[in-house]
């Protein structure tokens, strides 16, 4: 039973899983190199100005396949079933990418820029044209925008709201780059409202839910009953 929904749930969103499982194999390949090699990849698979400038597509497309501490992808792959595969079950596959690709290239070359005109300005050192920038968290920040539509009002706005803080805050006290990244994709994940125009929004069944829970608390109460005999 249990098997049988996770192969639904992974069935539903195969595009979030794909993408899970190809981070957690460059996970490994990072978790197991050398010092050197891990800096090299790191680098090489960055979406930094230095590397934009040489390889731009190439660099925008692989620097969202990496993630830069292997002990991170416990805590992205909760991330993207929370985010990723309810965008992409709701809105479909084809419209969660469009969400996805949209949210992660426009933040990675808007936030570069700025950090390039910081570079020009001398408010930022040259050395920061090389800075590691990989990572998937602008495409999951746009996740989080676009789900906005999903949740029925008025909770919808205290999601809103929690988001736009979360994204925020960094900015308010003295944020990075990559900051400013982050909130640029929220932004746009927002607005793909479009996206969800004849997509219905979640809708909170309480008779349902009781139900769900009567349920749960029987077979509860039936395996207790089978253990202690």
């Amino acid at each position: 039973m249990v098997v049988d929904g996770i192969r639904s749930w992974v069935r539903s969103s195969p595009g979030t899983h794909i993408w899970l499982l190809i981070i957690g194999i460059t996970s490994l390949v990072i978790a197991s190199a050398s010092e050197g090699l891990e800096a090299f990849l790191l680098h090489r698979n960055s979406s930094n100005i230095h590397e934009l400038n040489k390889h731009p597509l190439e660099s925008l497309l692989i620097s969202g396949f990496w993630i830069e501490t292997p002990s991170s992808f416990a805590l992205y792959a909760v991330l993207f079933e929370l985010f990723h595969a309810n965008v992409e079950r709701w809105l479909g596959t084809l419209r969660w990418l469009c969400v996805v690709a949209v949210a992660h290239v426009a933040a990675t070359l808007i936030s570069q820029e700025i950090l390039l005109h910081a570079i020009e300005s001398h408010s930022a050192p040259r050395s920061m044209k090389h800075v590691v920038d990989i990572g998937v968290s602008y495409g999951l920040a746009g996740a989080v925008g676009v789900l906005t539509y999903r949740v029925p009002r008025p909770w919808r706005w205290l999601y809103l709201a929690g988001a736009v803080a979360f994204f925020a805050l960094p900015l308010l006290t003295g944020g990075t780059f990559t900051d400013i990244g982050h909130a640029i994709a929220l932004g746009l994940g927002l607005a793909c409202w479009w996206l969800t125009r004849d997509r219905p929004p979640w809708r909170w069944d309480a008779g349902r839910v009781r139900r769900a829970a009567l349920e749960a608390a029987g077979a509860a109460r039936q395996a207790a009953g089978r253990t202690v005999r």
